[in-house]
Order: structure tokens, then sequence, then C-alpha cells
């Protein structure tokens, strides 16, 4: 990554420059063909009936395979095989399940941007209806994901993936003799010192990151984990009263509530009518997953080394849009995973730049819209395309991004050495090409 000075015992790193981009929204949203905007109902409906479908069809096949996994139909050397085969079985068809559930909540969110159809009634229903039966207090987190998009990458305004700072973890303060603040130089006494407060155990390094995937989702709606830190502790989605409501959603969030309660009660008919194995294996797992990928997806897209973040002086709502990243869902595995991870989960993954800039475009008509919107950008060198979204990407990015400077309008994650790989480049607003000397 870079070189070290034996003598001075400093290690100095060779930092990639990051375009802090002044391109105005009007800009970007003027690349995208006008078609491009357009929703449909009927259209967005179809996917839902896909999707639906798929699942059926899942469960259908396992039902099916697990009353072949018998001894009258099936020999094996062990009995104990026949379980193992069973639940190897039902596990498979958790994964599929919840990845293709995780696509249903991506039409949910849709609702949410009213980009699932033009009505704004159809919008909330169908979302309402999406969300609740998938756990999510629908209106609450509508509202705090439309805070979310104002202020993308924002310090102090957006509302998940907030980095925490030097101060936030407790570490010693910015010493300029001995580190930069760009993070292309420190001395060995810093790297100690921050590897000591921050390293990870290969076990730890792996363990933490499970944990954020299996338990991210939930703790962020009931705890605020992971969300704002200027929030007071108790801070819930499920709360009326929460700082990031108004005085006016509070019957929206009742009805978030009651949808959740709804939830709760049918997982709790189906338990004693079916039995609580069959309801695990059929719905609580998938729905594990789609917390799972949930997880995974949305922090890919805003956490990375390659990523800005901003405070107030620096923030633009286009800055704050182009702070994300896409990538391929299971490109890691192969060009075929890949394709089905998109397919499955409506290309939220593979188009989030685009539903950054603009998040009214539904997900049939983000590939064209994206693709436009990236040939504006080429030209501006601003990195969009994240490595392939996957567990080992998230495992390279926990360990990569582990805090970032108190100091600094615009500032890039820092290592457990305290080592970055970018570094900001601000647009020269002082050039004039107009023929007329301004005076200084």
């Amino acid at each position: 990554m870079g070189r070290k000075h034996d003598d001075q015992k400093v290690t100095v790193v060779e930092q990639s420059v990051y375009p802090v981009p002044d391109i105005p929204i009007k800009d970007l949203l003027d690349s995208i063909p006008a078609h491009c905007f357009e929703r449909s109902a009927f259209k967005s409906s179809l996917y839902i009936i896909w999707d639906l479908f798929v699942i059926g069809c899942l469960y259908k096949a396992t039902i099916l395979l697990d009353t072949l996994i018998d001894p009258a139909t099936l020999s094996l050397p062990n009995p104990h095989l026949y379980t193992a085969a069973r639940v190897s079985l039902w596990a498979l068809y958790g994964f599929w399940a919840g990845l293709f559930a995780t696509g249903l909540w991506v039409i949910g969110h849709e609702c949410g941007h009213q980009a699932f159809s033009k009505s704004k009634t159809i919008n909330n229903t169908v979302g309402w209806i999406l969300h609740s039966a998938l756990g999510v207090p629908y209106h609450s987190w509508r509202i705090t994901h439309a805070k979310h998009h104002a202020s993308t990458g924002h310090m102090t305004q957006d509302q998940v993936f907030v980095p925490q700072t030097r101060s936030g973890r407790g570490l010693p303060p910015f010493d300029p003799s001995r580190e930069d603040i760009l993070g292309s130089r420190v001395t060995e006494e810093v790297k100690k010192e921050l590897w000591e407060a921050l390293g990870d155990s290969p076990i730890g390094a792996i363990l933490t990151p499970a944990s954020y995937l299996l338990g991210g989702w939930p703790m962020y709606i009931l705890t605020n984990a992971s969300g704002q830190v200027r929030y007071p502790k108790g801070t819930s989605h499920f709360k009326p009263d929460a700082p990031m409501f108004a005085p006016h959603h509070y019957g929206q969030i009742i009805m978030s509530v009651v949808g959740t309660m709804f939830w709760l009660a049918g997982i709790g008919a189906a338990i004693y009518y079916k039995g609580f194995l069959d309801v695990f294996r059929t719905y609580l797992v998938p729905y594990l997953w789609v917390n799972h990928w949930l997880v995974l997806i949305t922090f890919l897209q805003h956490t990375d080394p390659l990523l800005p973040h901003y405070r107030a002086p620096q923030f633009t709502f286009a800055r704050g849009a182009l702070a994300t990243l896409d990538r391929n869902l299971l490109g890691d595995l192969g060009g075929i995973m890949a394709w089905i991870g998109a397919h499955a989960t409506n290309g939220i993954s593979e188009t989030h730049v685009l539903h950054h800039v603009s998040s009214k475009i539904p997900h049939y008509n983000a590939w064209e819209a994206s693709t436009a919107l990236k040939k504006k950008l080429a030209s501006a060198g601003i990195p969009i395309q994240g490595a392939p979204g996957g567990w080992s990407e998230v495992y390279r990015v926990f360990k990569e991004c582990k805090f970032v400077e108190d100091e600094g309008d615009v500032v890039f994650f820092k290592n457990a050495y305290g080592l970055a790989k970018m570094k900001p480049a601000l647009p020269d607003l002082s050039a004039n090409d107009s023929g007329i000397e301004v005076e200084k």
C-alpha cells in the first residue's frame, strides 16, 4: 500500500484522489431519458406477482423433495443422513426464498419513494402491506429513509451508516506531529496505539460483521443502532415522539405500529396452528435472510474507503447522492450468480447511485437510467462502481473502515492503523473563462 521510512519510523502511503463533484443535480437528471421517470402500477404489480410465484414454486418444490427423503424412496447408509438431508433442503429453500423476498422488500421500499405508481394512495397502501408482511414499520421507515436520501453522506444529518469519529471511538486526539490529517502519513507509535484500540483478531473480524448482518436491521429500527449519533438514547422507529418525526407524522407512526402488530399476531397464529418448526423453516428463516441481505446491501452501498462523507460547509444534495456505490450483488460468485442476485432483488444494489439521484424512478427503468447517468459521470472521474457485494466484501470493508477524523469538511475512512486510501480534491471555483479578470 505504501512505503516505510525506517529511519523516522513513519509509514507513508500513496493515496488516490477523489474529485469532489460540483455537478448541479439538474445536469444529472437531464442526462436520464425522460421515459425512465414513468411509473406504472400495473407493471410494478407484475414484479410482486413474479416474486411471490417464484417463492411459491420454491416452497412447493421443497415440500415435494422433502417427501422423497424417506427410506421407502431413498436409500442412505445412515439414518441420521435423512435428517441432515432435510435440514439441508430447507436451508436451501430459506436462502433462495429470502433472496426473492428481498425483492418484495425492495418494491415496498419503492412504494415509500412513490415510485410504484403515480397514485400516492396506491403507493402507501401497497407499501404498508408489503413492508408490514416483512416486519417493517412502513411509514416510520419511509420518513427516516427520505431524510437519509436528503442528507446522504452528511455527518450530522444522515440517518444511518454514519461513520464513527476519532473522538467517538475514544481514540487519542489527533497529533499533527505524528500523523497526517488526511491519513497519508502515520508514525509507528500511532499505528501501534490505534491498532491496540481498533485491531481485529481473525475471529473477531468474522464474528462482528456476522452479528451485524443478522441483527443490524432490527437493532436500527428498535434502538437506532448505527444511526445518527445526535439522537438521544431510546430513539426508536416505533415511538411517535421520536426526534426524527414531526407532530403531523403521529398517525402514520401509529399505522406503522399497527402493521407490525398484525405481523406479530400472524406469526403467533401460524405457530399455534402449524407449529413452530413449520413456521420457522417456511417463513422465519427466509425472513432472517431478508434482514441479512438488507443490511449487507445497504451497508456496502454507503461504506467503503473510496467514499467521502461531508460536513455542512461542503455538503450538497448532488454530492451526497454521488457518495454511494453500485455493486453487483453475489458477483463475487460469478456472472450467473450476479445475474440471479440482481434479478431476485430487483437491481437495488446495481443501480443504487441512480436511485439516490432520482428515487422516483422504478427499478425496471433504473437499468437504462443508470447507464445514461454513468456516461455523464465517466468524464468526472467519480468512483461509483464498487467491488461485487458479498460476505468477503463486508469483511474487507469492516477491516478498512474504522473511523473518520473529527476535523475536515470532506473526510474519508481510516483503517486500524490511521491510514486512508483516498484524499479529496475540491473543485477550483475561482476558475474564470469569461475573459474578465476578477480583482482580489
